[in-house]
């Protein structure tokens, strides 16, 4: 029972500031921010669209999404994660927020190069969703994680303790707050139609254990990869043509359905 408890104190993050994985060193560190970007300029009229969404995630980033979704054009897009974590709450507040406006979720490095002067980006996979942002990845109504990228979980210490997790005491109103997080992520979990196994395996490492990445298998299990290509909702299928019966109604025979 005690070990539980112990692993339960890794949801914390309402009363005291948690911590995840420490900050990355190339630019995905710092609070989350949301960018559009475009692809090019070697795509010609296949170019892509997508909402880079890059750092770590706050309590404030589900109001600051809010305000960027002002845009409808986000409704059903593509968001891109590049993210090492951060806050329980925020991360279910935004995972609600992208639901809401059915996007599709996925992991990838955003690159717009520095003499681009039409600031035309780059998708590649080889990119990490730490901690929290796994949560994040369960939002979509379509979710893609591409063979490269790496989802990784862990438990979220309190922020002030991590460093010395297993030598500090903890606090009856700590251990309050753990029951209701734990309850919170759970619910949000089997909300977002996502196997209760993810917040399990997340219990099992400890802060002081490097992160533990999520299997091809687990992935699929665990309902965070629930698609096989990304961009499916830009293909469309090639125009039928009209039955016969209908083409004299038309008046121009062989013109496809729209």
């Amino acid at each position: 029972m005690l070990r539980l408890v112990l692993a339960g104190l890794a949801l914390v993050c309402a009363a005291i500031p948690a911590i995840g994985a420490p900050p990355a060193a190339d630019g995905a560190g710092g609070p989350m921010r949301f960018e559009w970007r475009h692809e090019g300029p070697d795509c010609g009229t296949q170019c892509r669209s997508w909402i880079s969404a890059i750092g770590y995630i706050t309590s404030d980033t589900a109001r600051e999404f809010d305000t960027f979704a002002q845009d409808p054009n986000v409704r059903g897009a593509v968001i891109v994660f590049d993210s090492d974590g951060g806050s329980v709450l925020g991360a279910i507040a935004l995972g609600r927020a992208i639901r809401r406006l059915d996007m599709v979720t996925t992991v990838g490095r955003t690159t717009v190069p520095r003499n681009d002067a039409e600031h035309r980006a780059t998708l590649s996979p080889d990119a990490r969703c730490e901690s929290m942002c796994a949560f994040l990845l369960l939002a979509g109504k379509q979710r893609y994680v591409p063979p490269q990228a790496q989802v990784l979980v862990h438990q979220i210490w309190l922020g002030k303790k991590r460093k010395q997790a297993l030598e500090l005491n903890y606090s009856a109103d700590e251990l309050n707050v753990v029951q209701r997080d734990i309850g919170r992520l759970a619910q949000y979990t089997v909300e977002m139609g996502g196997d209760i196994d993810l917040l399990e395996t997340a219990l099992r490492v400890p802060p002081w254990e490097p992160l533990y990445r999520l299997s091809r298998e687990e992935l699929a299990r665990m309902r965070l990869n629930t698609v096989e290509t990304l961009f499916t909702q830009d293909v469309r299928e090639p125009p039928r043509p009209m039955p016969a019966t209908s083409l004299a109604t038309v008046g121009q025979p062989g013109t496809p359905r729209d």
